[in-house]
């Protein structure tokens, strides 16, 4: 993902609420949300060209999602596919603090990430550029290619219209919406990350629409407090139009 807002226990019935971009190159292969059929307990998209998944929940109530934190003078060809972090906080049974601090110990096996982790009861993130993990407290967050809230002019939109959407729940439309906006950011808001001036630009707007690039799916995620999850994955074609969408609702179910 390259954009999140969260809610976490701002809403009397859905302590967890999600709104995310997925933004990656149209040529790299991807396969839509599904319950995987080789890992059934888990409901994600999946990168056909690394392996593993940016964002996903467990029938268990589980929530992962993955930001590149971007850096590129860091970047290895070497390093592990950051993708695989999603799925293993997916899997597993470990309290969102451990999984944090475990997952920041071995932070140098991948290029530099933000991970969000759920586990039903906290919420947590690493970030792996500060070497930092911790829970945390409620409120509306919002990640991009940087430091959690970070002030990026779409990272600010992102926090706003997810607090403006939480007034439209259960119905995820307003979600969905939320970050459909492409209008780029002035250039004298433009953060300094490395790339060109044009791409800084290209990527200032919560909806990215770039030459072969952009963003290729809006999920909303619904964790509600009676048990019930509901998950939107509306897919976008190069052209910024609806290509699909999965629209899943199911029970949180225990661990076994």
């Amino acid at each position: 993902m390259c954009l999140i807002a969260v809610a976490w226990q701002q809403h009397p019935d859905f302590p967890l609420v999600v709104a995310a971009n997925r933004d990656e190159f149209f040529a790299r292969p991807a396969a839509p949300a599904i319950w995987w059929p080789d890992e059934p307990d888990i409901l994600a998209g999946r990168d056909l060209s690394a392996g593993g998944t940016w964002l996903g929940v467990s029938r268990s109530g589980r929530f992962a999602a993955l930001t590149n934190y971007r850096d590129p003078a860091n970047n290895r060809a070497d390093a592990r596919t950051r993708g695989e972090l999603v799925l293993d906080t997916l899997r597993s049974r470990t309290r969102a603090d451990a999984l944090g601090a475990a997952v920041c110990a071995r932070r140098a096996d991948y290029n530099p990430f933000n991970l969000l982790i759920h586990d039903g009861d906290a919420l947590a993130i690493v970030e792996s550029a500060a070497g930092s993990a911790r829970t945390l407290p409620p409120g509306i967050h919002a990640l991009s290619n940087h430091l959690l809230d970070t002030p990026w002019p779409k990272v600010r939109h992102a926090r706003q219209a997810l607090e403006a959407a939480l007034d439209t729940l259960p119905d995820p439309a307003g979600l969905l919406a939320a970050l459909r906006d492409d209008r780029p950011a002035p250039d004298a808001e433009l953060p300094s990350t490395g790339i060109s001036h044009e791409w800084e630009r290209l990527l200032s707007s919560c909806f990215i629409r770039a030459p072969g690039y952009g963003t290729r799916c809006t999920t909303a995620v619904l964790m509600g407090r009676d048990g019930q999850c509901h998950f939107v994955e509306q897919r976008w074609s190069e052209a910024g139009t609806p290509a699909g969408r999965t629209d899943i609702s199911f029970a949180r179910q225990a661990p076994h």
